[in-house]
């Protein structure tokens, strides 16, 4: 089990290229767990029950990924992460600017999932314009995007953050209230995670990740006052190759309700 690795240290080590190069791009070895995040973003937000007017992405990372199929179903969506070359990179993206990364491949997929693979860059556009700010953001303060003061929104993405910013399950659940504050009453929770990881490597910095179980995990968010109504376990594969990156046994994806609707 690697240590805790504050803040200042994604900061300064954590390499956004790295990452994406390891963990977001097919042909790397992750096809398989790709797919399945795919598939469960595609079916959720094209179901016609998770949609709405503004969509917040907690800890976006450097990635997209998880906002293609989440642009048919928002008008506007707000990105946000801790770290600022992570902002950065994504910035990059939706901008234009040289040396983003090549998301096409990912896009494509997600297209050829709705039917038309040849609309990818109708899909890439229809993105960029969708996202209206990339926010900083502390899954462990009380108030995640302070100072920005944001009306609740329609429907809340986590994505591979909370079991990488907290020390313990404790904190885990603290951030899982912090996050679920942004979420008007009847607001859909979408997060993806993994399960049994410990740790993961970016570009040869090693990263501590709280060790999850699904019981664990289902706790947290009841206890944020939310019912599941979506839970999908993808099984890493025995042969996985992967494995002097990450050590988690399953990946997750998980749809709760806020509670209060009626």
């Amino acid at each position: 089990m690697s240590t805790f690795a504050q803040g200042d240290v994604y900061q300064t080590s954590f390499d956004p290229k790295a990452y994406l190069k390891n963990f977001c791009s097919l042909g790397s070895g992750r096809d398989g767990i790709l797919h399945f995040r795919l598939q469960q973003y595609h079916e959720t937000f094209a179901s016609g029950n998770v949609s709405g007017h503004t969509l917040i992405d907690i800890g976006s990372g450097p990635s997209i990924h998880q906002l293609i199929s989440a642009c048919e179903a928002f008008e506007e969506i707000i990105a946000s992460d801790f770290t600022d070359a992570n902002r950065h990179e994504l910035e990059k993206w939706l901008k234009k600017e040289p040396g983003a990364f090549d998301w096409s491949p990912i896009v494509k997929a997600v297209c050829e999932l709705e039917g038309d693979r040849e609309k990818w860059l109708q899909k890439e556009e229809k993105l960029r314009k969708r996202v209206t700010r990339v926010l900083k953001c502390d899954v462990t303060q009380k108030y995640p995007l302070d100072p920005i003061v944001l009306p609740p929104a329609d429907c809340l993405i986590t994505s591979l953050c909370l079991e990488t910013a907290c020390k313990d399950y404790e904190a885990y659940c603290t951030a899982m209230k912090n996050i679920t504050s942004l979420l008007r009453t009847g607001g859909h929770l979408v997060i993806v995670g993994v399960l049994g990881d410990t740790f993961y490597t970016v570009g040869g910095q090693t990263f501590f990740c709280l060790e999850l179980d699904e019981d664990s995990v289902k706790k947290a968010v009841i206890g944020a006052g939310c019912t599941i109504t979506k839970l999908k376990i993808f099984t890493t594969p025995e042969n996985d190759h992967q494995s002097h990156l990450t050590d988690s046994y399953a990946n997750f994806f998980l749809v709760a309700c806020k509670d209060g609707a009626m």
